[in-house]
């Protein structure tokens, strides 16, 4: 993760206008943060090549006759080690379903969202995949009843 206390303010508006459409053409992008166009293609080259922005994403509804099932997983380690965790994480990352993996304060070191078609999809992912994961001592999954909000682009 890069250090965020190296940007400045131009660097946070080029960042929120990209949250909010990662689309938006570069002539776009430099308009509204009142930057020339290639200033601005230097900034943002600039903000990918430090790891400030990893990437660019598409929000996807699913299909409304068949949402996909969204498990929340608490996953508690047997150890807390740096060995044991970045095992863990470098397995996790390799899983499909998994869609977004938290390093957690409390009771469980992790929180992990996962989609699969069904429950039975579910069950499979559980009992091939992350039971088998290194060092995990315990798995808790709750699943989505309903989504209430969606990821925020304005990053509220």
């Amino acid at each position: 993760m890069a250090d965020s206390t190296t940007l400045d303010d131009i660097d946070r508006k080029l960042l929120r206008a990209l949250r909010s459409d990662g689309r938006m053409s570069n002539a776009d992008l430099a308009t509204s943060v009142g930057l020339s166009a290639s200033a601005c293609l230097r900034r943002v080259r600039l903000l990918e090549h430090r790891g400030i922005i990893r990437g660019y994403t598409a929000l996807i509804d699913a299909p409304q006759d068949q949402p996909p099932t969204v498990a929340i997983i608490q996953i508690t380690l047997e150890r807390q080690t740096e060995d044991h965790l970045g095992r863990f994480e470098a397995e996790i990352r390799k899983c499909p379903e998994v869609t977004a993996c938290y390093l957690m304060t409390g009771v469980a070191d992790y929180l992990v969202l996962a989609e699969t078609r069904t429950v039975a999809d579910y069950e499979r992912l559980h009992k091939e995949v992350l039971s088998r994961l290194p060092g995990v001592a315990r798995i808790q999954s709750s699943f989505a009843m309903r989504r209430v909000t969606d990821f925020r682009p304005d990053g509220v």
